[in-house]
């Protein structure tokens, strides 16, 4: 009876077969599923069919599987911190959004997106990143991510430190070439090293922009705050044409008109997004490794993610959750309501 609970909980109600074994990425002698192409769309369940507290712990009890094939988009956790620089335990994340997963509903009646009614949908577990060694997980992360992009999948990560975002974007720009990059952040992870490393937390657009993975003229960088040791920490970003959006210059006000800004610089070229949970203040997301004061709030970022609905996002994440600093869950839940608004604003998903 247990089996048979927990299956029906992660397919969700209705015609299709049970839920697939739950397993990560990256794990060899497993056995690839393919999801057939005329089977009915994945559906989280309804939590007035399934109680919340039943099932496995998937991404909103989302089918878990081993093979993007046949899915429009995944999510997938990178449950990595080695690279972090203040506080860890973002390995911890995927898990935590997950769980809180459960509280998100199919449809966004504030946008009138129909994300399960137009893509095939399901959790690919996680990456198996090597904790001993960043530059191997960074190797393992970019070889999962080819595979899933080849499959014709977008990614939506669930984070991990920002060090992860880097081999993404390899993967990413192996497959459209150079793309836009909508970055939230309190930081601008453009440093080029610290303690003699150039791969960690703060520096994996410096490395992207080194090895050509980014069209620098479509980079919008949102939230940036903070304390520096030069008056002029965001000279190298505007030199590479990078747009710099200081948090100050968006208090207090609605980002609707930025966010129709950043539409024109990106136009219709793919773009990739990655959030920082740390661009939010953290009044509203304490469990974070970097946090810094006055930052966005909620409703901004809820702002910055409807207003790419329409541009041609290829993949995207959250990044940076800590669960062992955030004892409510109320960071892991916001992260879990953004990944959501992400998956929302894909391209293909219908919207009334």
């Amino acid at each position: 009876m247990l089996r048979l609970l927990a299956s029906g909980c992660a397919r969700g109600p209705g015609p299709g077969v049970g839920a697939r074994p739950v397993v990560g990425l990256c794990h060899p002698g497993l056995r690839q599923s393919r999801q057939a192409s005329d089977a009915p769309r994945n559906q989280p369940p309804s939590p007035e069919v399934v109680a919340r507290s039943v099932g496995i712990c998937s991404m909103m009890r989302l089918p878990v599987q081993t093979s993007p094939e046949g899915l429009d988009a995944a999510f997938i956790g990178v449950p990595l911190d080695t690279g972090t620089s203040n506080r860890p335990g973002a390995r911890f994340g995927p898990r935590r959004i997950r769980e809180e997963s459960v509280m998100l509903r199919t449809v966004n009646p504030s946008t009138g997106a129909l994300p399960f009614q137009s893509l095939m949908v399901a959790d690919l577990g996680d990456v198996n990143v090597n904790l001993y060694n960043l530059q191997d997980s960074c190797r393992r992360i970019q070889e999962a991510y080819e595979k899933i992009v080849a499959a014709g999948c977008i990614p939506l990560t669930l984070g991990g430190d920002h060090t992860i975002t880097y081999p993404i974007l390899q993967a990413m720009a192996k497959k459209h070439g150079p793309v836009g990059l909508l970055h939230v952040d309190a930081h601008t992870d453009t440093a080029d090293e610290a303690l003699g490393e150039k791969l960690y937390h703060g520096a994996p657009f410096r490395r992207c922009v080194d090895e050509g993975l980014l069209d620098c003229k479509r980079v919008a960088q949102i939230g940036i705050r903070g304390y520096s040791t030069t008056l002029d920490p965001y000279r190298y970003n505007r030199s590479q044409g990078f747009r710099v959006v200081l948090a100050e210059d968006c208090w207090m006000k609605s980002l609707v008109p930025l966010m129709a800004e950043v539409r024109q610089q990106m136009g219709g070229k793919p773009i990739y997004i990655s959030f920082d949970i740390d661009a939010l203040d953290p009044a509203y997301a304490p469990g974070t490794g970097t946090p810094e004061i006055a930052g966005l709030t909620p409703g901004q970022a809820l702002e910055i993610i409807r207003g790419c609905q329409g541009l041609n996002v290829v993949g995207c994440d959250l990044v940076e959750v800590s669960p062992p600093y955030d004892l409510s869950g109320n960071t892991a839940l916001l992260a879990a309501n953004l990944l959501f608004e992400m998956l929302c604003a894909l391209p293909k998903v219908t919207t009334v």
